[in-house]
C-alpha cells in the first residue's frame, strides 16, 4: 500500500471513493471535492494499492474549534495557518475495509497536524463509530451543531 498527498488530477478517484463511502445525502460532490482539492490538496491523504485509490481521509484547517456544516461547503473558509486540523471524510472502499487503512490514514492526519504546531484534530462520527476514534485518543464532546446530511454527529476531539 502506498499513502500520498492529493492533487487535483486525483478528482476522479476521490469522487469514486466519495460516492462508493458516503450516502448521497452524506457525500461530497464532484464539484465540492474540485474545490477542496483547489484548496486544501495537502490536507488529503491518500492510500493507494497499485494504482487504485482504496481510501482517503480528508479535511482542512481553521482556527474555529467546532466543525459546522459551512465548513463542508466552503473549501475558501481553509486558513493553511489554523490551529486545529478539521477531518471531513474518512473513506474506505467497502472491500478493503477491517484491514487498518483508515487508521493508517489517520496517524498521517494525526502526525501532520502535530508536525505543523496545530491544537489538535477534530472530526464528526455517528454513535457507532464513537470507540472506533477514540482509540486514536479522539474524545467524544457530545452532540455536534452539524446536521450535515440530515444526520445527528458526535463531535470528537484530539487535543495535543
Amino acid at each position: 500500500m502506498n499513502i500520498r498527498i492529493a492533487t487535483i488530477k486525483d478528482l476522479d478517484a476521490v469522487t469514486a471513493v466519495e460516492a462508493e463511502c458516503f450516502p448521497p445525502a452524506e457525500a461530497a460532490t464532484r464539484e465540492e471535492l474540485e474545490e477542496r482539492l483547489t484548496y486544501y490538496a495537502d490536507h488529503f491523504w491518500l492510500m493507494f494499492d497499485g494504482d487504485k485509490l482504496i481510501a482517503f481521509v480528508d479535511g482542512f484547517v481553521t482556527d474555529e474549534e467546532d466543525l459546522t456544516d459551512e465548513m463542508y461547503a466552503k473549501a475558501d473558509l481553509h486558513n493553511e495557518d489554523g490551529a486545529w486540523q478539521m477531518i471531513f471524510g474518512v473513506n474506505t472502499i467497502p472491500a478493503y475495509r477491517k484491514h487498518g487503512y483508515a487508521g493508517e490514514l489517520l496517524k498521517c492526519a494525526i502526525e501532520d497536524a502535530r508536525k505543523h504546531g496545530r491544537k489538535g484534530l477534530v472530526l464528526t462520527c455517528k454513535d457507532h463509530l464513537v470507540h472506533y476514534y477514540a482509540k486514536f485518543g479522539f474524545e467524544n464532546e457530545g452532540i455536534s451543531e452539524s446536521e450535515h446530511g440530515g444526520v445527528r454527529w458526535n463531535q470528537m476531539r484530539l487535543k495535543f
